[in-house]
């Protein structure tokens, strides 16, 4: 147990999270006083905060479960399981006839997500991918209405070709942290060489979104930020393919 655990903590390090991109006091507003969320998935999140376990921050909580409770998705696609939290939060809005589709590469987070997915009667809700996001994507068939995008910051626009693919003309694609703790601004000679890869393929991806004259996209400056996509029509997918 004591070895899972420290599993746990090394793939959960996360320098970021102590980086807020907007003034420490608005979010400390923003994530005490606003509503907590009842029940075992409350508890949940109190614990991996708690812990220092990398989830989304209260204030996009509240931002999704206002956003999915308007647009009501049935068919959701999560890249990034993580513990299972965000995708049990988004099982709460499909309805009865919805499913979250979720991936995750790592063993002790799958096993931490199927142990909350079970405490919280969503296992039939929710249907769980095991393994790389860029060889489970292009097997993936249908299309989703709202997708979340949580993985790792430096796959973001590999990623970006299939998420367009999988998602319904007027669908929501959500990426999490976009902003890197506001360091996204700073010029690349400034960027530690350690995290120079991540700083020029998120701009990159940013540039590439941002730009497409077929998606309509806002930055919201939540949690480490959050790009907002919706996708108007059809698209040549090899527009948006890496440089």
């Amino acid at each position: 147990m004591e070895n899972t655990e420290n599993k746990e903590v090394k793939v959960a390090r996360n320098e970021m999270m102590d980086r807020p991109v907007v003034q420490k006091e608005i979010v400390e507003f923003l994530r005490k006083k606003q509503k907590p969320l009842p029940g075992k998935l409350g508890e949940i999140q109190r614990e991996a905060n708690e812990r220092r376990v990398p989830i989304i921050p209260h204030e996009t909580v509240v931002f999704l479960n206002l956003l999915l409770g308007q647009i009501k998705p049935e068919r959701i696609l999560e890249i990034g399981a993580a513990i299972g939290f965000s995708s049990s939060l988004m099982a709460q809005h499909v309805g009865d006839n919805g499913h979250v589709t979720t991936i995750d590469r790592f063993d002790v987070m799958i096993e931490k997500a199927k142990k909350n997915y079970a405490v919280l009667g969503l296992t039939d809700k929710i249907t769980l991918l095991e393994g790389q996001a860029a060889d489970i994507l292009p097997t993936l068939t249908g299309k989703f209405d709202f997708i979340f995008m949580d993985s790792a910051k430096s796959k973001y626009h590999d990623f970006l070709p299939e998420c367009i693919r999988l998602l319904e003309i007027g669908g929501m694609l959500i990426v999490d942290d976009v902003l890197q703790g506001g360091t996204i601004l700073l010029p690349d000679e400034e960027i530690p060489k350690r995290t120079k890869a991540i700083h020029r393929k998120l701009n990159t991806f940013l540039e590439t979104v941002m730009n497409h004259p077929l998606l309509e996209s806002s930055i919201v400056p939540l949690g480490d930020g959050l790009l907002m996509i919706v996708k108007k029509e059809e698209i040549d997918y090899s527009t948006l393919s890496p440089l």
